[in-house]
């Protein structure tokens, strides 16, 4: 990469280093699924142009070529333009303008324009929404969902597996009635069952390209059909079936489809983070807490640098790091749809890079918590069924017969010290009676205990 820039010493160096000075200088670089998208937009602008009779071969041909090396990784290193830049995107359309075209004109010997070739029947103001959203379908597509799909599937194995393991519910933190282990995991495999539907649903609209809408979406400037033609090309590119906005006004101007692919990833960050709190809840211990479960894979690493043999949750508490960062870019990203004025969408590098960011973090922490938590976890029976034998809870089962009031003073009873089985007994049932009332099994399931006892 040394040596391609100091080969570039015309205009993709000198916009680089203009942009230092205009734009921040954060170190916030474009992720590599932002300009693979934008490489391939590249790439297809120029076949396209060449079908249409707008590029010569020789030039067409050439662009192309370093389209897709720049969509490949090859010059990564050369699109330095920070991400908090002009609004529109400008910046980095340039950036990769100027580089293709620089190098270009190396190649042929002769001038090839950033503007008049590289960016011909394009605007900055359509290609940065366009880009956006090919990266963001892409990484939705192609990396969030199928580390969704192994999760959930990872949650619905575990719920099977641990559906016999009886243990006291919990709400506001205090004893409550039994459940099974396996109800608990189950509720979170429907949840996240659901956002993956949501996810789907909201994809489809972020499909539509504004490509060809030019400055303000009127389309001046390009050729009629130009737009039709890269979105078919991007798609035979990517294998993803985008199509031409049905109102490149709205796709150039608004980015809230994108928002909705980020709340998506607000939603099963919220979830993943519930479910993380429960498990270190569940984990806590081994003596002074509730030590419901065990995870083996979390002694791999010390768990202190002072207290020798401790082991933490460490996979589960980086991944509510994760939560916690996706859910505050979702704000961010809600502020960056909001940025605009008319014509044109004023948060569009933000947007892209955070979209990326996003997706990378849930993509991770379902991954992780996967492989490292779900599929190595071991329920405590033992510990869990002395919960839920012991919970003063269990006076609601005979609340039914003896009235809710009364209930509530033998369960005051219960929390003092004696046990339920002394307290039915105080009630006149016999040890029989007991035993049924008080099966485990039963009590998981709808159904009043009491009945005809």
């Amino acid at each position: 990469m040394k040596d391609l820039s100091l080969a570039l010493q015309g205009g993709a160096v000198k916009y680089v280093e203009g942009s230092k000075k205009v734009f921040l200088n954060t170190g916030h670089r474009f992720p590599r699924e932002m300009i693979w998208a934008i490489g391939v937009l590249k790439l297809a602008a120029a076949r396209a142009n060449l079908e249409l009779g707008l590029l010569d071969k020789e030039t067409a041909n050439c662009i192309e070529r370093e389209a897709r090396k720049l969509s490949q990784g090859k010059y990564d290193s050369m699109v330095e333009v920070d991400v908090f830049q002009t609004g529109s995107g400008t910046g980095l359309n340039m950036n990769v303008n100027e580089l293709i075209a620089e190098i270009c004109s190396k190649e042929l010997g002769r001038k090839v324009h950033p503007n008049d070739h590289v960016n011909m029947c394009q605007s900055s103001n359509d290609v940065g929404p366009t880009t956006v959203r090919i990266a963001s379908v892409a990484t939705a597509k192609n990396l969030v969902s199928p580390n969704l799909r192994a999760f959930i599937k990872s949650l619905r194995k575990l719920s099977v597996r641990t559906d016999k393991v009886l243990k006291s519910g919990r709400t506001h933190l205090r004893d409550a009635l039994p459940v099974t282990m396996g109800q608990e995991f189950s509720a979170y495999a429907d949840a996240f069952s659901k956002d993956q539907k949501m996810l789907d649903a909201v994809i489809k609209n972020a499909l539509e390209l504004p490509i060809g809408g030019t400055a303000v979406g009127t389309g001046l400037n390009a050729h009629p059909d130009f737009g039709r033609l890269v979105v078919g090309i991007v798609s035979k590119e990517t294998g993803i079936q985008f199509r031409v906005a049905g109102n490149r006004f709205r796709a150039i101007r608004l980015l809230t489809d994108i928002l909705a692919i980020s709340s998506c990833y607000r939603v099963m960050a919220t979830d993943l983070y519930r479910l993380c709190q429960d498990l270190r809840l569940m984990f806590s211990g081994p003596r002074t807490g509730l030590n419901e479960i065990d995870i083996p894979t979390q002694e791999e690493v010390a768990g202190s640098s002072i207290m020798p043999g401790k082991t933490n949750p460490v996979t589960v508490e980086s991944a509510m790091l994760a939560c916690a960062q996706v859910i505050g870019i979702d704000q961010s990203n809600q502020i960056a749809a909001m940025l605009g004025e008319f014509e044109l969408s004023m948060g569009i590098p933000l947007m892209g890079y955070n979209i990326v960011v996003q997706a990378k973090l849930v993509s991770e922490a379902f991954a992780k918590v996967s492989g490292l938590v779900l599929s190595s976890l071991v329920p405590n029976r033992e510990v869990c069924r002395r919960y839920a034998e012991s919970s003063p809870a269990l006076i609601t089962i005979i609340s039914p017969v003896i009235g809710y009031d009364r209930a509530a003073e033998i369960g005051k009873k219960i929390a003092s010290g004696i046990s339920i089985r002394e307290a039915l007994s105080d009630l006149g049932y016999g040890k029989q009676e007991i035993d049924r009332i008080l099966n485990m099994e039963r009590l998981v399931r709808p159904g009043i205990p009491t009945k005809n006892v």
